[in-house]
């Protein structure tokens, strides 16, 4: 958007004809794309103005003096005005694609990529109604994606992004069905499992988990939570754990393969994007100097300082939200519905859960316009790098909307609460939530649930519904000139069709009006896309440890989204302007930065915030077994061994609680209660026992990562980037082009 009086241009994508290299304009880079000779071309790009009637008015000015320049370029350009709005139809001249095509061909980094005959093949009349039969339907759902097709009809960017989103669904499918299995082992023992007999048998009573309203209560009453979370908080999540780990470097490594296999047979193997901006440059004006690269640490310096400060204002949302949900438990417990006050802890993280969700659309926005603004400060050097950049900060900038929430639950959430008789509490009055006696992963399941499901069906309804509508209201005027056009469209233009003439202008209006009334796009159309599918990536593997079943549901999400994003590009919007390239770009390195992560994050959560560690240590040197009991289960006791007792004579522990909240229902009362801890019931210091578990914790998670990037770098070396056959192909065909250049 170089101009103000232009103020929406459009690729044709229904007339007749399909691109087969794409440059850029020569004066402000708007598309254009290059045929045969022998085939007959309309239009190559389509400018839509607002009509102005007082011919001295700046906005008029200015159109006109950019329509002059595109003709002094020698590009065709014919005016159609309809209603409040001017349609100009631009056409270049064929020399301009020739010395394109030319500078392609002796380019150091493109010159494998502008070989013409790689791209007759491409030409087809018909290729979006093939698109339409073989990809773009739902009755596809199922069937292979046409990537060579797509990659005629959109280009190599939109091509490879369609060929990783397939490779990226096709390799999930392992991960969801061993997900699965994890799933159904926790369940096969769901019933056999001493821990939850032991809290579904429980007589202890435990302390009050809120201020005021709440009572104490029985640990058995907790029973099916302790079920639940068993489901997911059992040994086969760590296993599962460190699948997902060396799962992702395997699907980074098997997709270099997958992509290479493509690009070579594309003839983009060596494409560079920036080389092909001077190509750009120089074809628009032989004079032009290159924009130099240029680095300044005052602007470096004031983009990290304005990055650091978006980062800390969305990790005080988070610190909202936990605020939230303390209130909100607290309001909850002094409802009058009996369901809601019992589980009130529960309600309250999934009604932050929801407005997580809710303020992650928010953010989203926020997040793109800073981006764009932060790219603008750095002044970059190309579109490529530009790109690069904003990919980038609006990646980290979504991460922290989208897990700081998750990161708090999984590693702060009942840690940091205190005890009875010394409770945090929130300026004084609210206290911290605590974790669940069955475990704090509990409630990271419930947050990755509600978000991934909430996430991924509310964004695809949205996603499609809305472009729908919009395209189905705006179609009113389009039919009223179908209706207009009638005879003539049938006849005479068809006739002039084969002569290779171009239609009459009610016929061009009528086309050029179908795909104007379709939803617009960018150069960031794509981006959106891609910053989704990458996300759903981060849940899938970084805190896969308490939600196994979350490839699954990425599993089945990807295979509506594909259909859902082929209807949507082919029939519901305009069509994207075709680029180059070879590779998905900076999104590899942020995949790869995810990998690391996941290594990381799963680590933690299993050493951490899963009660994977506490239960080994009490197995081998705290329980039955330890002591010589051969009889009796290794785990039994386990529950009690992780309480401690709360003594109502201490003053302390008296002041935290009212009267009414320490009589049962039976109407006794209390002389002590239990909560999580490993504390000493006299003088409630922290036991041995808890020293010990927080050690092996850390040993745990050092180990966990180290075997694990082992296991990663041995992959990563293991599955060569590019297959022998495409290497093989590459080198005979630089051969026999060094051959044929002597020659």
């Amino acid at each position: 958007h170089h101009i103000h009086n232009l103020e929406t241009y459009i690729v044709i994508q229904v007339i007749i004809i399909q691109p087969v290299c794409m440059t850029q304009s020569l004066e402000y880079r708007k598309a254009c794309v290059c045929f045969p000779q022998h085939q007959q071309r309309t239009y190559d790009y389509v400018l839509v103005a607002d009509k102005v009637e007082d011919q001295d008015h700046p906005k008029f000015l200015k159109q006109v003096a950019f329509i002059d320049h595109l003709r002094k370029k020698n590009m065709k350009v014919t005016k159609i005005v309809h209603d409040d709005k001017v349609f100009y139809g631009v056409r270049a001249p064929k020399e301009i694609f020739d010395k394109y095509r030319y500078l392609l061909k002796v380019s150091d980094a493109c010159n494998w990529s502008g070989d013409r005959k790689s791209h007759m093949k491409f030409i087809d009349r018909n290729k979006q109604k093939v698109l339409k039969q073989k990809w773009a339907r739902w009755s596809a759902l199922c069937m292979t994606q046409p990537v060579d097709d797509v990659r005629s009809y959109f280009g190599e960017k939109v091509a490879l992004y369609y060929l990783w989103l397939g490779w990226y669904t096709i390799l999930l499918v392992p991960a969801a069905i061993l997900g699965v299995i994890v799933f159904l082992y926790a369940l096969a023992f769901f019933n056999t499992s001493p821990l939850i007999k032991e809290v579904c048998e429980s007589d202890t009573v435990m302390c009050p988990r809120c201020d005021k309203w709440c009572q104490v209560w029985q640990l058995r009453d907790t029973c099916t939570y302790a079920k639940v979370s068993h489901l997911f908080d059992n040994e086969g999540t760590v296993a599962f754990a460190m699948f997902m780990a060396v799962w992702a470097t395997i699907f980074l490594e098997l997709w270099k393969r997958h992509k290479a296999t493509f690009v070579s047979k594309w003839k983009v193997f060596d494409w560079c994007e920036e080389e092909e901006e001077l190509i750009l440059g120089v074809v628009n004006d032989p004079n032009c100097h290159p924009k130099e690269f240029r680095h300044s640490y005052l602007r470096s310096t004031l983009v990290l300082v304005l990055v650091t400060l978006m980062l800390v204002l969305i990790i005080g949302l988070t610190q909202a939200l936990v605020v939230f949900r303390v209130v909100a438990a607290v309001q909850l417990s002094e409802g009058t519905w009996e369901f809601v006050r019992d589980h009130a802890n529960t309600v309250a993280v999934m009604l932050g859960a929801v407005l997580h969700y809710f303020t992650m659309q928010v953010m989203t926005k926020v997040n793109k316009v800073v981006a764009f603004k932060l790219c603008e400060i750095e002044k970059t050097q190309s579109f490529a790098a530009t790109e690069r950049s904003f990919t980038v900060k609006m990646f980290t900038f979504q991460f922290f909307t989208l897990f700081s929430s998750l990161i708090y639950v999984a590693f702060f959430l009942g840690r940091i609460n205190g005890r009875p008789g010394s409770y945090v509490r929130i300026s004084g009055k609210w206290r911290l939530e605590e974790c669940h006696p069955s475990g704090c992963l509990t409630d990271l399941f419930i947050q990755m649930a509600v978000i991934m499901l909430l996430k991924q069906t509310l964004n695809n309804i949205f996603e499609f519904t809305v472009p729908w509508f919009k395209s189905y209201f705006r179609r009113t005027t389009t039919k009223r000139l179908e209706r207009k056009c009638g005879h003539c469209y049938k006849n005479a233009c068809r006739e002039e069709e084969k002569m290779g003439h171009d239609p009459c202008d009610i016929c061009k209006l009528r086309d050029w009006l179908r795909n104007y009334d379709l939803n617009d796009v960018n150069s960031f159309s794509l981006f959106n896309e891609f910053l989704e599918m990458v996300v759903q990536f981060s849940f899938t593997t970084i805190f896969v440890a308490a939600f196994p079943l979350a490839p699954l549901l990425a599993l089945i999400n990807n295979i509506f989204e594909i259909r859902l994003d082929a209807i949507k590009m082919v029939s519901l919007e305009r069509r994207l302007v075709p680029k180059k390239t070879n590779d998905i770009g900076i999104w590899t390195k942020v995949l790869e930065a995810i990998g690391v992560l996941a290594v990381i994050a799963n680590g933690l959560v299993i050493g951490v915030s899963s009660d994977f560690i506490p239960r080994l240590v009490y197995r081998y040197h705290y329980g039955p077994c330890a002591n010589g009991e051969a009889d009796v289960h290794c785990m039994k006791g386990y529950i009690n061994d992780t309480l401690s007792t709360a003594h109502i004579t201490d003053l302390s522990v008296r002041n935290d609680f009212f009267p009414s909240q320490l009589i049962t229902e039976s109407g006794f009362n209390v002389t002590q209660c239990s909560y999580k801890d490993y504390r000493n019931d006299v003088d409630y210091s922290l036991t041995s026992q808890f020293w010990l578990i927080m050690a092996v914790r850390f040993a745990f998670v050092i180990l966990f990562e180290h075997v694990v990037v082992i296991f990663k770098f041995i992959a990563a070396w293991f599955v060569p980037d590019s297959p022998m056959l495409v290497k093989n192909d590459r080198l005979k065909d630089k051969l026999s082009r060094l051959k044929e250049e002597l020659q």
